[in-house]
């Protein structure tokens, strides 16, 4: 491998890195003190359901029952940007949401946010009959 293919992996596991703790950071942990090191003061929210800005995002956690989970899983990254596929959980609404993540880095910190939610279906909800995370489906009660 190039000199330059190497770094260029380099970054891309370091930057998937960055947003798996952050993520772990903020949604699992609530540790909003911390959570602050992985967002700039600067974000730039571009999702519809959220007030803008680093505080529109953590005022929003602030908001969902201690109960949230986030499980990320499949992930990619390209330069500055990282795209992780993810279920939140146990947040109060009836379907858990299937999530793709966009963010930009830079300088090691999350500067910019894109996503693409819906809900998860049920098997029976399901006309490929697959689940849309993981291997298994949802039970909701």
């Amino acid at each position: 491998m190039a000199q330059k293919e190497v770094v260029s992996e380099k970054i891309k596991a370091k930057n998937k890195a960055l947003v798996l703790a952050a993520f772990d950071t903020l949604f699992n942990k609530r540790d909003y003190a911390a959570a602050e090191r992985f967002w700039s003061p600067d974000y730039i929210q571009h999702s519809a359901h959220i007030a803008p800005g680093r505080e529109g995002l953590f005022n929003l956690i602030k908001s969902l029952p201690p109960t949230l989970k986030y499980e990320p899983g499949m992930m990619v990254a390209e330069g500055e940007f990282v795209i992780v596929h993810g279920r939140f959980s146990d947040f109060g609404a009836p379907a858990n949401w299937i999530a793709a993540d966009i963010v930009r880095i830079q300088n090691g910190i999350l500067v910019e946010h894109w996503d693409v939610i819906q809900d998860e279906a049920t098997e029976e909800q399901s006309i490929s009959k697959r689940p849309m995370f993981g291997k298994t489906f949802p039970t909701y009660k």
